[in-house]
């Protein structure tokens, strides 16, 4: 009877079609989340040139990149929260208007304490964004077809990577940093307009709370989410300091590299969306973990372009499917799709995000752009591990009973 209603769940998936997802408020929100991950994306090579311009070390321009991370980490917490009291709408259109302020205090600033509160708020605004836009689509898709909506609605910050990196460096060396943060602006107002759009969802107001859901934090969810932590770990890293390697090695814009990424990212997306929900997610997830192990190997003794687009195309294979599986896998594996549930989840990751680029901040100086890349490939053997030995284990404890 299981293996038969496996099979049936199966059917239902691949008779889905991507027409059938895109609902009005789902192509709105997706443009919404389009718009303002731009604007984030479009600072990935741009940000460490342009403070490493204003004289700023290694280690105060992986702290800068970091804080991004810390400040979405604990505000996403307090997102998820707010998702039980006001809607998704709101909560996007709050991020959206403040992230366009956040891009003038780019403009304004100089020193490092105040471009540090710029990055500190640009955190606030993406964890706003960016769990509230997650959630809403969480919210008005059927479980059955969960992984799938998420993979398709994550297409949207990876077009931006494909597009937005490159641009960002278009501008700054055609127009300067000036400009490029004028259309980033734009862009937040856009993002704000499409959130404007969408019809409010009800809240979801848990009547009780127990010592795993409360408020702000969901506990259950956290075990599987280690291993996404440790995943956006690698990936704060490697955005943070890929550039400037590649700088170091004579390519004049690294933005190619997560042109390459992206690609590959889209056509997994688009191609074999469908398989976050009809194949097992923990083979999946384990998979893709081993392959980003063999991109950062492969990055550490890359030091040309073709080599680096290559790489980029092996990490964007890694990881085309691994944010959906890993999501959708939380969700069930925490019994809970509310906001709380999706908040907790990207905070974690938030975690992993902001610890990569400050750890290797400090490794840097100390062995070199190479060894920092093996350092990140030991991360993913450790990351692997953990999800083998650990987090399959204790899932299946929790679901024999």
């Amino acid at each position: 009877m299981k293996h038969y209603g496996a099979m049936r769940n199966e059917e239902k998936v691949l008779k889905h079609s991507i027409k059938d997802l895109m609902t009005r408020d789902f192509v709105f929100a997706f443009f919404g989340l389009f718009a303002f991950i731009f604007g984030v994306h479009a600072l990935y090579p741009t940000l460490p040139i342009y403070l490493e311009r204003l004289g700023s070390n290694t280690r105060e321009i992986g702290v800068i990149v970091g804080i991004f991370g810390i400040s979405s980490l604990f505000s996403r917490l307090v997102a998820g929260g707010a998702l039980r009291k006001y809607s998704e709408k709101n909560v996007m259109m709050f991020g959206a208007l403040l992230f366009a302020f956040t891009f003038l205090g780019l403009i304004a600033f100089r020193s490092f304490w105040p471009l540090f509160g710029v990055r500190f708020l640009q955190g606030v605004t993406f964890a706003c964004l960016d769990t509230a836009a997650l959630a809403f689509v969480v919210k008005v898709t059927p479980p059955a077809y969960r992984g799938q909506a998420i993979g398709y609605f994550t297409l949207a910050p990876i077009f931006t990577t494909a597009i937005a990196p490159v641009g960002g460096m278009f501008i700054i060396n055609g127009y300067g940093f000036t400009t490029l943060f004028l259309t980033c602006v734009v862009l937040a107002l856009c993002s704000f307009f499409f959130a404007l759009k969408l019809k409010k969802q009800k809240p979801i107001r848990l009547d009780t709370e127990t010592p795993t859901h409360n408020a702000l934090f969901n506990l259950r969810i956290v075990v599987p989410s280690i291993t996404n932590l440790l995943h956006s770990f690698v990936y704060g890293a490697l955005i943070a300091f890929f550039p400037l390697y590649a700088i170091e090695c004579g390519v004049t814009n690294p933005g190619y590299f997560f042109s390459a990424s992206a690609a590959m990212l889209i056509a997994g997306r688009i191609l074999g969306g469908r398989i976050v929900d009809t194949y097992n997610k923990e083979k999946i997830i384990l998979v893709f973990l081993a392959t980003a192990m063999a991109a950062m190997v492969m990055l550490s003794f890359s030091r040309t372009l073709p080599l680096f687009i290559f790489v980029g195309i092996i990490w964007g294979v890694a990881t085309a499917f691994y944010f959906p599986t890993t999501i959708a896998y939380a969700l069930e594996y925490a019994g809970s799709s509310d906001g709380t549930a999706v908040g907790t989840f990207r905070a974690i990751s938030d975690l992993g995000a902001a610890a990569g680029p400050m750890v290797m901040g400090i490794v840097v100086p100390i062995t070199g752009y190479q060894t920092m890349f093996l350092c990140l490939a030991s991360i993913c053997f450790i990351n692997f591990c953990y999800f083998q030995f650990y987090v399959r284990k204790r899932s299946n404890a929790i679901h024999s009973f």
